[in-house]
C-alpha cells in the first residue's frame, strides 16, 4: 500500500482535534442565531450577544474536560474557547450562519471580515465549513458550491490547516429533512456527497457528515416512530454503503437529536462496522441545559453542566471508545502516512 502524504500543518491540525488514539471526540458549539432565539424563547425575552458568549464559555469551560476539541464560532465565541481545558484542540467555524431563504439552492457565504489566515491567528487548529447540498440538485447550483469549495480547499492548503467539511443533506422538492419522505432517500444523499467531497479537487481532511438513515424510521429500534423506512439490517446496510464511498475520515454530527438517540444511532453504526473516528456533538449534549440557563441564569447552567452536561457526554464517549476508529485508519493506519514539509 503506497503511503499517503499528508502536510505537517494539516497532520498537526487534525491531531490536536483528536485524543491520544485518533479518535476526534469533540464538542460543537458554534451555532449562533438558533441558540440565541432558543435562550431569548427560554428567557421570555431579547437577548443580547453578551448572553449567547457567557453561554458558549460555560459550556466549553466544562464540557471541553471531556472532549478532545471544542467546535467555536469567531463572532461570539472566541473569549469562549480561552476557558477551554488544556489541551483541547480548537475548530472554527468560516461561513456564515443560515441562508438567503429569497435565493434558490441554499447557497454558502463567508463570514466576511474573516480569513483562514484570520481564524488560524484567532487560535484555530482546523477550520469548518457547512455547506447545504443536494448531490442530486440543478448542475447550475451544484456547479457554484462545488467551486465555492475548491476556494475554501485551497485556502487551507495555503495556510496548512485542516479542512473539516460539514455538508448538509436537503432536498426541498422531497420535504423537510426530518420527515418520513426524506428518511427514505436519505442513505442515497449522503452516499452521494460522502463520494463527492472525498475527491482530491476539494483539499477535504475531515468529513463531518450526517449519518445516512434516520433512526426513528428504523424497525425495531427504541425511538422507532411506527412508520418503517428500513429494518435494522438494512439500516446497517445504509451505513456500510456510505462508509464506503469515503476516502477521507469522517466523524458523525448530532444534528440537534437526544443524546440517547444519538448514542443508539452510533451503536447502530458500530454494530454495521462504519470506520468513523468520532463525532462532533452539539445540542446532543448541551441543549437540554437552555431552558435552565434562560430562567434560572448562569449557575444554574454550570451546575447542570457539571451534572447531566458531563454525564450525556461521557455516556457518549464509552460509545465512541467502544466503536470509532482512528482517523487514520482510512489510510491503513499511521505506518502508511508520509507527513511531509
Amino acid at each position: 500500500m503506497a503511503k499517503v502524504q499528508i502536510s505537517k500543518g494539516k497532520f498537526e491540525g487534525i491531531q490536536a482535534c483528536a485524543d491520544a488514539n485518533g479518535i476526534i471526540a469533540a464538542a460543537a458549539m458554534d451555532q449562533r442565531g438558533s441558540l440565541k432565539k432558543a435562550i431569548a424563547k427560554a428567557r421570555g425575552t431579547e437577548v443580547d450577544n453578551a448572553a449567547l458568549t457567557e453561554f458558549k464559555t460555560a459550556v466549553t469551560r466544562i464540557l471541553t474536560k471531556h472532549s478532545s476539541a471544542i467546535l467555536m464560532d469567531p463572532e461570539y465565541g472566541l473569549p469562549a474557547i480561552e476557558q477551554r481545558a488544556p489541551g483541547t484542540g480548537v475548530l472554527l467555524a468560516y461561513e456564515k450562519t443560515g441562508y438567503d431563504a429569497t435565493v434558490k439552492g441554499r447557497l454558502p457565504d463567508l463570514l466576511s471580515t474573516w480569513s483562514v489566515r484570520r481564524l488560524a491567528e484567532a487560535g484555530a487548529d482546523a477550520i469548518k465549513i457547512l455547506l447545504y447540498y443536494n448531490p442530486f440538485d440543478d448542475a447550475a447550483i451544484n456547479d457554484v458550491k462545488h467551486a465555492f469549495i475548491e476556494r475554501i480547499g485551497a485556502e487551507c492548503a495555503a495556510i496548512d490547516k485542516p479542512f473539516f467539511l460539514e455538508p448538509l443533506a436537503y432536498d426541498d422538492a422531497v420535504g423537510d429533512d426530518k420527515s418520513f419522505e426524506f428518511a427514505q432517500v436519505k442513505p442515497k444523499y449522503v452516499t452521494a456527497y460522502m463520494a463527492e467531497f472525498s475527491k482530491p479537487r476539494y483539499g477535504v481532511d475531515v468529513l463531518k457528515v450526517e449519518v445516512p438513515i434516520n433512526v426513528k424510521f428504523v424497525e425495531g429500534m427504541k425511538v422507532y416512530s411506527g412508520q418503517c423506512a428500513y429494518t435494522i439490517e438494512e439500516a446497517k446496510a445504509h451505513f456500510q454503503a456510505a462508509a464506503a464511498a469515503a476516502t477521507k475520515p469522517f466523524i458523525y454530527l448530532s444534528a440537534g437529536v437526544t443524546d440517547d438517540v444519538f448514542r443508539d444511532t452510533l451503536e447502530l453504526a458500530a454494530q454495521a462496522g462504519a470506520p468513523f473516528s468520532g463525532v462532533l456533538c452539539g445540542r446532543a449534549t448541551w441543549q437540554d441545559g437552555i431552558p435552565i440557563y434562560g430562567e434560572k441564569g448562569l449557575a444554574a447552567l454550570e451546575e447542570w453542566l457539571e451534572d447531566r452536561g458531563v454525564a450525556n457526554i461521557t455516556a457518549l464517549n464509552e460509545v465512541i471508545a467502544k466503536g470509532a476508529k482512528p482517523w487514520w485508519t482510512i489510510y491503513g493506519g499511521l505506518e502508511h502516512i508520509e507527513v511531509v514539509g
